[in-house]
């Protein structure tokens, strides 16, 4: 068959299925915010379900593929590509990327093609999709954003690229950098269908996308799929496998916010506390202060040394004891500011039911919460709220409260951003799905634990099989902290997804500047710990077990 036939039978075939599909889309192009899962099951089957045929790079940016535009493809020579900045860097951090390497990558030699896909006449979805020129390894990998997307993710695509994956991402339907509009939701307002594509529908488009080039490129679809991310990119994860089951094989989420609602609402909880009383301000020398007093009483025979908590979940150090017995000085808290971390760490309460919308941070995360502890709420955080919920960028923090208007936000937000308990399409396809966290990361690690029960509760009897759960202690959101943060996430799933062996045990390594190691450190299956054997390097992981908690 000739190429232009190939995609003449392409097309025929998709608009065959568009409109089996079509009160589906009906639905979703009218700006739905949520759509059933009946609705979501009619959506147009995948084109890359179509024939086979082998295109070159430069014809694939002629494949018909409905909402493609600006569709350019090009080849890039090995060692050539030079990711831009923002997302470029960002991901690039090792701790970041899917392998987890921490040595510069290189790019092999490949065809990149990028696109905006438009499902909405308001939708400018720029996806970028690399295929291997050569050494493809016959699977794909999708790479998660993070806060308010906006771009490119060229790390993650670099490093999935290099490990011989066809690979693609997208910028959520919106630009933007990571310093400026990148952290704040106002594209979204009056903007109902680009608030969709950042929910989810940026991500499945691309899927669908991608998964046609490969199979127009090598004529054949993957025949395994990874999505990656962390942080917004766990949750674009979870959101993939609650909408669309069928999409991936494997997911790793980090440290994903769900409900985003509730968590966001815990990172603005400090802040509004503040508002009534500045003098519970946290300035960074009183956290650092905490942090040394919480190490010192719960850090663990190896955590004192290297500087944080191995067992946070452990840990109950009460503010209180540095509380001044005088007027304000360096090595003191003031009451109002025991008031505020005793607050924080407990997590904001709703003031109609009295129940605990979320918890705070663990003991040992303090020298993270700086930018939580002041009297200006987290704009990423923020934003849910002023621009989402309410759509009023003049809405402030003194006209919130965590009751009825906490309760109007969380109605509105988790329809579109929300992932339930019961994900049993997604596990009765044999999907699995990784999560990790940081101890030291905002998102305490409980309340991720809490989730991973309901999934197996809820989600049938093979939720239990199909999910895991590491939680790392001494790391910040997604990297950093002294603790080892960096694991080979991709490595982990795909053997998971290709074995059906499930991921134990991994080892984690914290690295220089230079890429060296300073020290590795197993991390283990929840609820399992790592515990120094007593003998032996304490920065060498041979040196611990992971054992019941």
């Amino acid at each position: 068959m000739t190429y232009p036939a190939l995609l003449r039978t392409l097309l025929r075939q998709f608009r065959c299925q568009f409109r089996l599909g079509g009160l589906a889309l009906v639905a979703l192009y009218s700006g739905m915010l949520a759509l059933p899962a009946a609705a979501e099951a009619r959506t147009p089957a995948d084109p890359a379900a179509g024939p086979a045929g082998r295109s070159t790079c430069a014809q694939l940016a002629h494949l018909a593929f409905p909402d493609a535009a600006d569709v350019r493809a090009e080849e890039v020579a090995a060692g050539s590509f030079s990711a831009p900045g923002g997302g470029g860097r960002l991901s690039s951090i090792p701790a970041m990327l899917p392998s987890g390497t921490a040595k510069p990558i290189a790019n092999p030699a490949f065809c990149r093609v990028t696109a905006s896909l438009r499902p909405s006449g308001d939708s400018d979805i720029r996806v970028e999709v690399w295929l291997p020129a050569q050494g493809w390894n016959g699977k794909f990998l999708a790479v998660g954003s993070f806060g308010w997307g906006g771009m490119i993710m060229y790390g993650g695509l670099l490093d999935g690229l290099a490990q011989g994956y066809a690979v693609a991402n997208n910028d959520t339907g919106h630009q933007a950098t990571l310093g400026a509009a990148g952290a704040g939701g106002e594209f979204a307002l009056s903007h109902p269908e680009k608030l969709i594509d950042y929910a989810w529908r940026a991500n499945h488009s691309m899927v669908v996308y991608a998964k046609a080039l490969v199979r127009a490129r090598y004529g054949k679809g993957p025949t395994k799929s990874y999505w990656i991310g962390c942080s917004l990119g766990g949750l674009q994860g979870l959101i993939e496998a609650q909408r669309f089951p069928a999409d991936f094989d494997g997911i790793v989420a980090g440290a994903p916010p769900n409900p985003i609602s509730s968590f966001n609402a815990s990172q603005i909880w400090a802040s509004w506390l503040i508002q009534s009383d500045p003098a519970r301000a946290m300035p960074k020398a009183k956290l650092a202060l905490l942090h040394d007093a919480v190490v010192k009483e719960c850090g663990g025979v190896v955590g004192a040394q290297q500087g944080f908590v191995e067992e946070p979940g452990k840990c109950t150090f009460d503010p209180g004891e540095l509380q001044c017995k005088g007027d304000d000085a360096p090595d003191c808290l003031t009451a109002a500011q025991v008031f505020l971390m005793r607050q924080l760490y407990e997590g904001p309460r709703n003031s109609r039911t009295g129940a605990n919308i979320y918890p705070g941070p663990a003991r040992g995360s303090e020298l993270t919460l700086d930018m939580f502890t002041q009297a200006k709420p987290m704009p990423v955080a923020f934003d849910m709220f002023r621009v989402v919920a309410f759509e009023n960028p003049q809405f402030t923090l003194a006209e919130m409260d965590f009751g009825a208007k906490f309760e109007a936000a969380a109605a509105k937000i988790d329809p579109l951003l929300g992932v339930g308990s019961n994900l049993a399409p997604f596990f009765k396809r044999g999907g699995r799905l990784l999560f990790y966290v940081g101890w030291n990361d905002f998102h305490n690690p409980t309340e991720l634990g809490s989730y991973y029960q309901r999934l197996a509760q809820d989600s049938g009897r093979l939720a239990g099989p199909g999910t895991r759960l590491f939680a790392v202690p001494g790391m910040n959101h997604c990297m950093g902290g002294e603790g080892c943060d960096t694991f080979d996430k991709l490595g982990a799933i795909d053997a998971w997804a290709t074995t059906g062996r499930a991921p134990e045990e991994m080892v984690s390594a914290k690295y220089d500047p230079k890429g060296e190691a300073i020290r590795t450190r197993p991390i283990c299956a929840w609820p399992k710990v790592a515990r120094y054997r007593g003998t032996g390097n304490i920065a060498a992981a041979a040196s611990f077990a992971c054992v019941a908690p």
